[in-house]
């Protein structure tokens, strides 16, 4: 595990920061488990708080709904993507190979480690792929931009846009093109176990990062 790497979430997403207490992060814990088994139209406080067996009113001194909940699993997923993409690119003097490492990074898949206790990685990239869509298209966005809770997606995909532009600093649609590469995998992702008419799957090979990376390569020129 990394005990010394603390992700730091919007606190407009929380009452109280779960990281700061055992129930706190077996809250985190088991809404990942169960978000991802229920989808999170079926999920709720009431059935987290039986899992955890405790109250619901305890679950509300964290988050004022699930709403909040998911807000705070996909600003804590973007700023480990942040985090993991300072690692990849460090040291990287071409700004090709750094673009190809993000690229990489932000279409895989997220293997399980044991860097967080509370935390499964693998399965919360699940969760960002079915759900990250719910906590922004809806009627609340505008303002919950304003409180600036999409803050570490957006820092994400401008990291990378001027990554892009380092390549050609007159491409007109970088942050464009990123957020598409991000959200197009997370559909293809879904697409291919459940609707995979819709996409181009092999069994023994994973051709969603390599059709992003050559989709990202041709649209600015990189041989």
């Amino acid at each position: 595990m990394l005990p010394n790497i603390n992700i730091q979430v919007n606190p407009n997403t929380h009452l109280k920061d779960p990281n700061s207490s055992e129930l706190g992060r077996n809250i985190i814990a088991k809404s990942i488990d169960m978000i991802d088994e229920l989808g999170f139209e079926h999920f709720n406080f009431r059935k987290l708080s039986k899992e955890i067996k405790s109250s619901e009113a305890s679950i509300y001194r964290y988050f004022t709904s699930k709403q909040k909940l998911l807000l705070y699993l996909t600003g804590w997923y973007w700023g480990w993507m942040e985090y993991k993409l300072t690692l990849k690119v460090a040291n990287i003097a071409s700004p090709e190979e750094r673009l190809i490492r993000a690229i990489t990074l932000l279409t895989g898949l997220v293997e399980e480690g044991s860097n967080f206790a509370h935390i499964s990685e693998a399965r919360l990239q699940k969760i960002v792929i079915a759900e990250s869509s719910k906590a922004y298209l809806n009627k609340e966005v505008d303002s919950e931009n304003e409180f600036g809770v999409f803050a570490d997606y957006k820092r994400l995909v401008g990291t990378v846009s001027d990554i892009l532009l380092e390549i050609d600093s007159t491409y007109k649609y970088p942050h464009m093109l990123i957020s598409t590469v991000i959200e197009g995998s997370h559909l293809q992702r879904h697409f291919s176990k459940h609707l995979p008419k819709l996409t181009d799957i092999d069994k023994n090979e994973d051709l969603i990062t390599p059709f992003y990376v050559e989709l990202v390569c041709k649209a600015i020129c990189i041989k």
